[in-house]
């Protein structure tokens, strides 16, 4: 069987081995096993490209029928969809990132995007470089960055809106609202020992996330009722609206970072006060979907996922034969490097079955 590693657990996680139920790899013989678990749930061990089993993760996964008992199985991961964050506030799991790097298991997102959207100010300069060419067709906050509480010197408007590290789902984010209350979050952000970013805070009548998934795509606009600036902290109302021309063209950017990105979301706000809509981040691999529109999503990564499989392990047509001698000769040293690929596809596509120890 070729195992799939899923990353996703939590409250809101879903049952990837029943989306993945009863499908398979055309032009693969082999069954698909699905072994779902979070980042603090497996262990990895990786080796270079002389061992036939570059990775071999251990598992640990809920006895069927007793969630509450666990057992440890053994596999051999053929391909990885990971859907929860590598670091939060509670963990940082990078080191087991490396692992699966190290043994460079295919996955969704890939792990070299995953591992760079672990600190937010590498994700924003790609957000910088693509504003930069594009100019208001991509338009950004004006944010600054800086290393430590001692560059720190925010010189735009009030009030202002500061970013410490890279904490996810509101927390790590004040407001600010004049330059004596700046000098106090200083103070503190001495004591934090963080980087940080700051920009002018926007009065927005609305957010609006662009979801990308594939080739399909989703808009959303969401207006607050709880009163919060931190909107996707408190009660909101979202509805899904039209995808419009300038909505794709910023997730089909945005897709472009890092090598490329399958799974993407776009968070852009809508400024009151000159009625432009400005790009806040882009969340990556783990974004978070729409309640009643997540069975029709999942299942939308999971043909993504088939997709990539089948590119990595489906059948791979034969060279064309070199007919006449002199041709062949002179075909020798490529004929070579052809087996040699061929021996390392074969090692790439091991065995799966699970072991339990």
């Amino acid at each position: 069987a070729l195992s799939v590693l899923v990353l996703d657990s939590g409250s809101k996680s879903s049952d990837w081995k029943k989306i993945f139920d009863g499908k398979e790899l055309e032009g693969v013989d082999r069954p698909l096993q699905v072994i779902q678990c979070g980042w603090d749930d497996f262990h990895v061990m990786s080796d270079g490209p002389f061992s036939s089993s570059p990775c071999i993760v251990n598992v640990r996964v809920s006895v069927e029928g007793d969630v509450e008992r666990k057992r440890v199985v053994t596999i051999k991961p053929a391909f990885v969809l990971v859907r929860n964050e590598v670091c939060a506030l509670s963990h940082d799991r990078r080191a087991k990132l490396f692992g699966l790097m190290y043994g460079n298991v295919p996955s969704v997102n890939s792990l070299k995007s995953i591992y760079m959207f672990c600190e937010r100010p590498i994700v924003q300069a790609e957000l910088n470089r693509i504003s930069r060419e594009h100019g208001d067709k991509f338009l950004l906050l004006p944010q600054s960055y800086f290393a430590s509480y001692q560059e720190f010197f925010y010189g735009n408007s009030f009030p202002a809106v500061v970013k410490v590290g890279s904490a996810h789902a509101g927390y790590g984010k004040m407001k600010i609202a004049n330059h004596k209350d700046m000098e106090d979050f200083k103070s503190v952000l001495a004591v934090a020992d963080k980087y940080c970013t700051a920009e002018p805070f926007i009065d927005g009548k609305y957010d609006l996330r662009i979801q990308k998934i594939g080739s399909h795509y989703r808009a959303f606009k969401r207006m607050s009722i709880s009163g919060t600036w931190k909107t996707n902290t408190q009660s909101s109302h979202v509805e899904e609206i039209a995808v419009k021309p300038e909505y794709k063209f910023w997730a089909d950017e945005a897709s472009k970072m890092f090598g490329g990105l399958d799974i993407l979301t776009v968070d852009a706000i809508h400024n009151t006060k000159d009625g432009k809509e400005y790009i806040m981040e882009v969340n990556g691999t783990s974004s978070g979907l729409l309640p009643s529109r997540q069975a029709e999503d999942d299942a939308h990564i999971r043909d993504l996922v088939l997709s990539r499989m089948a590119e990595e392990y489906g059948k791979k047509p034969e060279p064309n034969k070199v007919e006449g001698k002199d041709a062949a000769a002179g075909d020798e040293k490529e004929q070579t490097s052809q087996a040699d690929d061929d021996v390392e596809e074969g090692e790439r596509s091991v065995d799966a079955a699970l072991i339990q120890e």
